[in-house]
């Protein structure tokens, strides 16, 4: 190619600017503290910018504003690949994981996971998720200071375990829910190197390689017995259903053991922490706004399950759990205006549209009735993504995340410590919990 040819694709495929630290700054600071870093380089660089964030991506172009992320959620997914823009998860989640995988394999995937996440089968999980959910409330000391984010994390992982994995053996669960939590709660330098093959032979680096290795011993193993069982075509959880995925359609031949695998490691990643810190922002939200927690009540006795879940998407507005989406561009093309080398990563920033005065003009307003009146415009609100990457848990979190609100509500009223500060979001791997663990006093009603 001509010295000329070069320079005039330079010209027409530059990234936009953004910050000038060094790349390694940039990926410590994004890894430790996206919440502030990710909006001061928008403050000073406008609504695209790029940050070189390594080995997230060399350069992500960051998109907030709702045209751009509507654009880019209804791309031609053989352009902008989700999974190449999330390779950094392979070594945890694997390489058929819903998330890793594009076109062809992605669309299979999906359409194999699909069925036990539908409306049917959303209902058919309630009745056990609201029975772990009772169970870990009567473990509560009434009057007690809940620690609310521990509580909803060991509740959450048991819905994984049991309704999602569907163990039910206990010891069985004994074994596996610590390795579980080990996996999801990776420290984040840690969740940096461990790509390194020569890291992953040292220190926390070598012990997190070991507990995913046995973790997917006991995987492998509940698998092949579920199998095996008798009943499976009775049960109800969704690594039983995903069993029967394919079995009747030459289009889509079955998961194998390994694609199962990395099926329900990704559920646990993408759904565990994530739905248990939704969860405590709301509870929080609820014990400081006493206007709101009787509404919440209201809507729990009368089965108003709208209300509910409004809380819950309220929550995840005003405290956003994941940071943003990504897309991997395979060719050279514009987006938003911007002309981008292939190999751009484009992202889709949750975090800074549900901070935009232009989406939420009240935007620090907790204020669950904007879900209800239609006021929350499209491609404004995105914790779970959007277009045929939007993630395929939406539906049992919510549901998952009402069920258990409803079942604490109507047992305790919540309110905060005297003295406590004000919770700030603090960043931990992919997602940002509250930092004091949304610490709330539990009193039981009458």
């Amino acid at each position: 190619m001509a010295a000329q040819d070069v320079r005039e694709r330079d010209e027409t495929t530059a990234y936009p600017p953004g910050s000038r630290l060094p790349a390694f700054v940039q990926s410590l600071l994004f890894q430790l503290d996206r919440q502030r870093f990710v909006p001061a380089i928008a403050r000073k660089y406008g609504d695209v910018f790029t940050l070189r964030i390594p080995p997230v991506a060399d350069h992500s172009v960051v998109f907030s504003r709702p045209e751009h992320i509507k654009e880019i959620f209804a791309g031609n997914p053989r352009d902008l690949h989700a999974g190449e823009g999330n390779q950094i998860l392979g070594v945890v989640m694997g390489q058929h994981s819903l998330l890793l995988t594009d076109e062809d394999e992605h669309a299979r995937a999906r359409r194999l996971l699909m069925p036990a996440f539908n409306g049917s089968a959303l209902r058919g999980y309630r009745d056990l998720v609201a029975e772990i959910a009772v169970a870990e409330i009567d473990r509560w000391t009434p009057g007690s200071t809940l620690i609310t984010l521990d509580r909803m994390n060991a509740l959450t992982l048991e819905v994984m375990i049991q309704v999602v994995f569907g163990v039910s053996d206990e010891r069985a669960r004994a074994e596996l829910a610590p390795r579980l939590r080990r996996i999801v709660h990776l420290n984040p330098l840690v969740f940096l190197g461990i790509k390194s093959p020569i890291l992953r032979r040292i220190g926390p680096w070598k012990r997190f390689a070991e507990n995913l290795h046995a973790v997917d011993a006991l995987l492998y193993a509940e698998i092949a017995g579920r199998r095996r069982a008798p009943d499976l075509a009775e049960r109800t959880d969704v690594l039983s259903r995903l069993l029967h995925a394919g079995t009747g359609d030459d289009h889509d031949p079955p998961l194998t053991d390994a694609e199962l695998r990395d099926q329900l490691i990704t559920l646990l990643l993408a759904g565990h922490e994530t739905t248990a810190s939704a969860l405590s922002w709301a509870l929080y939200e609820i014990a400081t706004h006493p206007e709101i927690q009787a509404a919440a009540l209201t809507a729990a006795r009368t089965g108003d399950d709208k209300y509910l879940e409004a809380v819950l998407k309220e929550a995840m507005r005003l405290h956003v759990i994941i940071n943003g989406t990504n897309r991997k561009l395979t060719r050279d093309m514009t987006v938003g205006g911007r002309r981008l080398p292939a190999g751009a990563v484009v992202n889709t920033s949750i975090l800074l549209a549900h901070r935009s005065p232009d989406n939420y003009p009240d935007l620090t307003v907790f204020r669950p009735d904007r879900f209800l009146s239609g006021e929350v415009a499209p491609n404004t609100w995105l914790p779970f993504g959007g277009g045929v990457r939007r993630c395929i848990g939406a539906g049992f979190s919510l549901m998952e995340g009402t069920a258990v609100l409803r079942e604490i509500i109507v047992r305790h009223s919540l309110s905060r410590p005297d003295g406590a500060e004000p919770e700030r979001g603090k960043t931990r791997n992919i997602t940002t919990v509250p930092e004091g663990k949304a610490r709330l006093v539990i009193t039981p009603r009458d």
